[in-house]
C-alpha cells in the first residue's frame, strides 16, 4: 500500500496541535525554515503543507508577515446605523482601515441617480480595505457628493472613520435606506485586497444611505470574505 505523503503526515500534525491550543487564533506559525528544521524535510515540502491547511481554512498567509492561524469568522450586523467599528467593537476585535483611493471625478449615469445627482457631477470615490484584528475583513467603495462635503477627503485620510470623517463635515447622524446582497467569486485584483485565494467566495453588499430628510449622502459597496464573516440582518440594537 502507498504511503501518504510526507507533506500529509506534516498537515495533520500542525493541524492537531492547532485544534489542541498550541496555536490559538491569530498566532503565527513558526517560519518555514524552522517547520523544515523540525520535521527533517525541505522548505517546499512544509509550503505544501501549510497550502493544504490554507485550503481548509485553518490558516492564512500574510504577505511580508507569515503564516498565521485563521481567526474566528466576525458576527457583522447589517443594521440602519450600524457601522464598521461598532461591529467589530463588539466582537472583541480591533478594527481598522487601510485606505487605498480617494479621488474626485465625475459621477455616471448610475452613481448620478443612486446620490441624487446629475451626471457628471463630482463624487469623492474612497476605496479600501476594512480590517479586524489586523486580519481583511472586506474591500469597499463608497462614493459622496463632493460638493456637498468639502473637506471629507483630508478628514477620511486623517481619521480613517468615515462616520467620524462625516460628523466633522456637519453631518452627525445617516441611516441605511436599502441594501442589496449578492455573492460572487473573488476576481485575482479583489483576492490579493482580502489575502483570499483567487476563487473563494464573497458576500457584495450594495447600500445607499441617507440623512435625515432623506437625502442621499453616500453609495456603497463592500465585498466581504465569506469565510472570515457572518452577516446577519435585523433592526438596530438600542
Amino acid at each position: 500500500m502507498p504511503r501518504d505523503p510526507i507533506w500529509k503526515a506534516i498537515a495533520g500534525t500542525l493541524r492537531a496541535e492547532i485544534a489542541g491550543g498550541h496555536y490559538r487564533p491569530g498566532d503565527r506559525l513558526p517560519t518555514e525554515a524552522v517547520l523544515a528544521a523540525r520535521f527533517g524535510v525541505n522548505r517546499h515540502t512544509v509550503r505544501h503543507a501549510l497550502a493544504s491547511l490554507a485550503e481548509e481554512g485553518l490558516v492564512r498567509s500574510r504577505r511580508g508577515a507569515g503564516v498565521f492561524v485563521a481567526t474566528r469568522p466576525t458576527r457583522y450586523r447589517l443594521g440602519q446605523r450600524v457601522r464598521f467599528h461598532q461591529n467589530v467593537l463588539a466582537e472583541g476585535q480591533v478594527p481598522s482601515r487601510r485606505i487605498t483611493r480617494s479621488e474626485t471625478r465625475p459621477c455616471d449615469a448610475g452613481e448620478a441617480r443612486a446620490l441624487g445627482l446629475r451626471p457628471g457631477d463630482p463624487v469623492l470615490v474612497i476605496e479600501g480595505v476594512s480590517l479586524a484584528d489586523g486580519q481583511p475583513l472586506a474591500a469597499f467603495r463608497s462614493l459622496f457628493p463632493a460638493a456637498r462635503f468639502p473637506g471629507l477627503a483630508e478628514a477620511i485620510g486623517a481619521d480613517g472613520s468615515i462616520t467620524r470623517a462625516l460628523a466633522a463635515c456637519g453631518l452627525t447622524d445617516y441611516t441605511r435606506a436599502e441594501t442589496r446582497l449578492s455573492a460572487q467569486l473573488a476576481d485575482p485584483v479583489l483576492a490579493l485586497a482580502l489575502q483570499l485565494r483567487p476563487g473563494a467566495p464573497v458576500l457584495r453588499s450594495e447600500a445607499v444611505n441617507v440623512d435625515a430628510d432623506g437625502r442621499p449622502v453616500e453609495q456603497g459597496t463592500t465585498w466581504f470574505a465569506g469565510e472570515r464573516v457572518i452577516l446577519t440582518v435585523g433592526p438596530d440594537q438600542p
